[in-house]
């Protein structure tokens, strides 16, 4: 499409300055009438556009242009500039330069820093981060790596994995990839990897196009549905830990929960710190195995 064409051409002309009309034309794959036409309109729209014939003549942006006003709203060189900021938090690489360049090219539009952005853990060290860019470089030159794994359980494994996505969801990094001790795709909580390796081995393998981590994955496994009734003392937490349409207040005065969860050591200490502020209703299964573990407690201090 010719905008499309058009906002590239703005670019182009910004990272390589001077060109000639037959660059343009091979870079696009359009005849050289195409892309003065594609000038020419540029020009109506307000970005200088500066076009000299003969010896040494070619296409060029006016010096010191930039786009800051002309291609993209206040609002959405804000959104650019934020979306930066999260994947400096992630320690993405090269992330600080690109915030540096954007902030000169967008001067005239950034408000002062509103946000700021830390996916780390309080307490954490730079020890405790797992290296983004190395995984980066993993994925997308497709090597294997090779980690030990701590699960919910804390059984320990080693693994070998064709890395093909890392994803952030509910608080946690990810790593996608194809386990060749399973022999399945699987997904991997980045906080339990340890002594993570990247071998000089190369893999060919794409993550499926339907692949998704949204709960329709969830719904697919045999993962059971917990009804839980919370008093009013651990509302303050409802709503920062679940979703909007899992709460209900009822007229009793308590709030009533249903989530799907594992039933694991990750699911029974996590419901265990509401302390006496929760109660499983449902089902009976996961009421007598919380049951268990409240009673090795009391074991513990009778």
């Amino acid at each position: 499409m010719q905008i499309e064409r058009l906002v590239q051409m703005v670019f182009y002309l910004i990272n390589h300055g001077h060109v000639t009309a037959k660059e343009l034309s091979d870079f696009f794959n359009v005849s050289t009438r195409t892309i003065y036409r594609d000038i020419n309109t540029l020009t109506i729209a307000g970005i200088p556009v500066l076009s000299t014939k003969g010896t040494g003549g070619g296409i060029s942006l006016i010096e010191g242009y930039t786009i800051d006003k002309s291609l993209l709203s206040k609002e959405e060189q804000q959104s650019i500039y934020q979306g930066l900021q999260i994947l400096q938090a992630a320690k993405y690489p090269k992330a600080e330069t690109a915030l540096s360049k954007i902030s000169a090219i967008f001067r005239h539009a950034l408000e002062p820093k509103w946000l700021d952005i830390d996916f780390s853990h309080w307490g954490s060290d730079e020890k405790e981060k797992i290296k983004i860019s190395d995984l980066q470089f993993a994925i997308l030159n497709k090597h294997i790596i090779t980690f030990l794994y701590f699960n919910s359980e804390l059984k320990k494994s080693e693994r070998v994995i064709e890395p093909l996505r890392l994803a952030f969801k509910s608080h946690a990094w990810y790593i996608i990839g194809y386990c060749r001790l399973k022999a399945e795709i699987r997904t991997f909580r980045l906080s339990r990897i340890k002594e993570l390796q990247i071998m000089p081995e190369i893999f060919e393998r794409e993550l499926p196009a339907d692949y998704s981590l949204t709960s329709k994955c969830r719904e697919n496994c045999k993962i059971p549905v917990l009804k839980l009734k919370f008093s009013p003392e651990a509302a303050y937490r409802l709503y920062d830990e679940f979703e909007e349409d899992q709460v209900c207040l009822h007229d009793d005065g308590y709030y009533y929960v249903t989530v799907q969860y594992e039933l694991n050591n990750w699911t029974f200490h996590y419901l265990l710190s509401f302390g006496k502020y929760v109660e499983v209703m449902e089902p009976e299964t996961a009421r007598t195995m919380l049951k268990k573990r409240a009673a090795d407690i009391v074991k513990l201090y009778s």
